[in-house]
């Protein structure tokens, strides 16, 4: 208990991912405000961080080393998983998600106003995710790869420290964190009304699938990725 207790809930998802569906379970992001305590979120949800701690404990013990202990990867091959997983399932869902959620405020919007301004979120989200991608793909990812297959810094980038581009990262995915609480709060937690269509049912699951992946995609770097590449250019710095 006590390890929960001294670990951020970030710490503690990057240790063993399946402890991401107990703060999912009571409403915990930990993702993209993942540095805190589980007693500090817990007070800010005004909720007993007991109750928490005790669905953490009996989880049955996981196994040592698996494929999907992203801890444990190299940051080349993280980067990479990202680009591949994460990366490309935003490009191949989100025009997709656009076009569905386009008719659905078109065809329900006076009934429903709230899949207007979903739509609009996501529209604003699609934008902003593309650019942020971009960002990590032609700057700061092919950076920590340099990185990782390196044993010295020849010469600084053009951004300075790693930690610029990274804290920009995590300014971004709090925005879209947001964005997508919103977007939770606006569809009743992604629950299609009663006379929605199959269209409308089909886009409040996949919004629903795609909070999921980018939770995942946010904690992969803010948690994991984020932090080795930092440790990483302290270390190559202390050999220059």
């Amino acid at each position: 208990m006590n390890s929960y207790i001294e670990k951020t809930i970030g710490e503690i998802v990057a240790q063993d991912y399946r402890t991401a569906a107990v703060f999912e379970q009571f409403g915990i992001d930990f993702c993209c405000k993942g540095n805190r305590t589980i007693q500090d979120a817990c007070a800010a949800k005004n909720i007993s961080s007991d109750a928490v701690i005790q669905q953490l404990t009996a989880l049955p013990p996981a196994n040592l080393v698996t494929e999907e202990d992203y801890k444990q990867w190299p940051m080349d091959k993280l980067t990479n998983h990202i680009e591949e997983r994460h990366h490309g399932y935003v490009n191949e869902k989100m025009p997709l998600l656009l076009q569905y959620l386009e008719k659905v405020s078109k065809v329900h919007g006076r009934e429903h106003p709230e899949v207007v301004d979903i739509y609009e979120l996501f529209r604003e989200c699609a934008a902003e995710l593309s650019m942020h991608m971009k960002k990590e793909e032609l700057i700061l990812f092919p950076f920590i790869r340099k990185m990782a297959g390196s044993n010295k810094l020849t010469e600084m980038p053009h951004f300075g420290t790693v930690e610029n581009p990274v804290n920009m990262m995590r300014h971004e995915h709090d925005t879209e964190g947001e964005r997508f609480r919103k977007i939770a709060v606006l569809s009743n937690d992604y629950t299609p009304p009663a006379d929605a269509c199959n269209t409308y049912r089909v886009s409040y699951a996949m919004l629903k699938e795609f909070e999921q992946d980018l939770h995942l995609h946010i904690h992969l770097e803010n948690n994991i990725l984020f932090p080795a590449a930092i440790q990483r250019e302290k270390e190559l710095m202390e050999l220059v």
